[in-house]
């Protein structure tokens, strides 16, 4: 099998994480497939274009969406429940936030971090976006899924986290904003990326194009 990622994306960190932790570099090659997806080879696999994308062997195709993957990747190789309990109940609650890190959570963070992919950003949504994700997404976060735990209704961290965390850099691009995020986030987000040091090196990517980043927005007030 083959996952094609984009190295600074964190929609990639999430699967390079669970192929590193759990040592199947023998099984998966991971593939670098920045600038390539729009070629016909790419399309001929995901025709929607996006990464992180796993390739299967022989004539399974291909499943792409993060969390598709890294769901995938936990049932087929994670029988210790390393990464994704083998509790139903605990599992469900994984399901749970990982519905909410797509529904709820991850639509307030593009315009606000896509502008050191070049991307346009809506200035005034990205302000509005940001209050969501202190008066409300935040405390979420912090008083539902992490009140009695250090991870996400877990002791250890899970594919939620894993899902979660890498995005939170995303608000480094615009300092102001970053400044503003609460004390216990920054720890979340800390806690869960070193967590999994095989992937030090594209967290540090992403980390650098937002603490470096300087083009419009990024000394915008929140």
């Amino acid at each position: 099998m083959k996952l094609h990622i984009l190295p600074p994306s964190p929609n990639s960190h999430g699967c390079i994480a669970v192929v590193k932790h759990l040592k199947l570099e023998d099984k998966i090659e991971i593939v670098n497939a920045y600038g390539k997806t729009r070629t016909d080879e790419f399309l001929a696999i995901n025709p929607c274009h996006c990464c992180p994308t796993l390739e299967m062997d022989g004539d399974d195709g291909a499943i792409w969406e993060s969390n598709a993957v890294m769901h995938f990747l936990c049932k087929k190789f994670d029988t210790e429940g390393e990464l994704y309990p083998t509790d139903i109940v605990k599992a469900g609650r994984v399901d749970m936030v990982l519905d909410w890190r797509q529904t709820t959570f991850y639509p307030c963070i593009p315009n606000i971090g896509y502008v050191v992919f070049g991307m346009p950003c809506d200035e005034t949504k990205a302000k509005e976006d940001f209050k969501k994700l202190i008066d409300v997404h935040f405390k979420t976060l912090l008083d539902v899924f992490l009140k009695d735990t250090p991870y996400c209704f877990s002791e250890k961290p899970t594919i939620a986290d894993l899902a979660i965390a890498p995005v939170i850099t995303f608000i480094k691009a615009r300092a102001k904003f970053w400044d503003a995020v609460p004390d216990a986030i920054k720890e979340y987000h800390s806690r869960v990326l070193e967590a999994f040091p095989g992937v030090e090196e594209n967290f540090k990517m992403l980390d650098g194009m937002t603490t470096s980043y300087s083009g419009d927005g990024a000394d915008a007030e929140p």
